[in-house]
């Protein structure tokens, strides 16, 4: 201890927390949290709501919830349907109003939600719809789009994947931009004497 300096010391303390700092920040420790709302059917065909539609649209966001879980390790933020309906002013509403979105999920502790519609202006295609909104800035970071063609289940499960790889790439190249300038800010502390 006689041959250690204060300086020495201060060093390898600031050194010490800014090792804690980026350990505990390492997404493994702490998870994304992700609302993924119901996603709303924006049917333009002859035939509106049928029932295989309606069940094709209620499992929409279960399996976006189930592959963000999974593709991204995300933690799924559960908001009540009900809750959903009452800050949803009218259709399209969230999906319109990132602002508004932001707020619903902050109440639940999401740090992003995905507002969902699926739009189906033919009965041989529909566009599998996402808003990605950052609860911290209330803005839309996200637009994502995937045409699915024909009814079969399996097909919109694929979209639904491929959604999914969209979001986790948008948020985790949003998480990579923040921890490449957390490290630069990191790199010009430790070079003052």
């Amino acid at each position: 201890m006689a041959g250690l300096k204060v300086g020495d010391a201060s060093k390898r303390f600031v050194c010490a927390i800014l090792g804690l700092i980026a350990w505990c920040s390492f997404p493994a420790f702490a998870q994304t949290r992700i609302a993924v709302l119901d996603f709303e059917l924006h049917d333009l065909t002859a035939l509106p709501r049928t029932p295989e539609e309606l069940e094709r649209i209620a499992s929409v966001a279960p399996l976006l919830r189930e592959a963000l879980v999974k593709k991204g390790g995300y933690e799924s933020v559960t908001v009540a349907p009900d809750t959903q309906a009452k800050a949803n002013a009218g259709f399209g509403y969230l999906f319109d109003h990132p602002e508004v979105a932001a707020e619903l999920g902050a109440r639940f502790g999401a740090e992003w939600v995905a507002v969902g519609r699926l739009h189906k202006p033919s009965f041989l295609f529909a566009y599998l719809m996402v808003h990605l909104v950052n609860v911290n800035n209330q803005r839309l970071t996200g637009n994502f789009e995937v045409r699915i063609e024909g009814r079969v289940k399996k097909v919109t499960e694929r979209g639904v994947v491929r959604l999914a790889e969209q979001i986790v790439q948008s948020i985790d190249g949003k998480a990579e931009m923040v921890q490449k300038l957390a490290r630069t800010e990191a790199a010009a502390i430790s070079d003052f004497p």
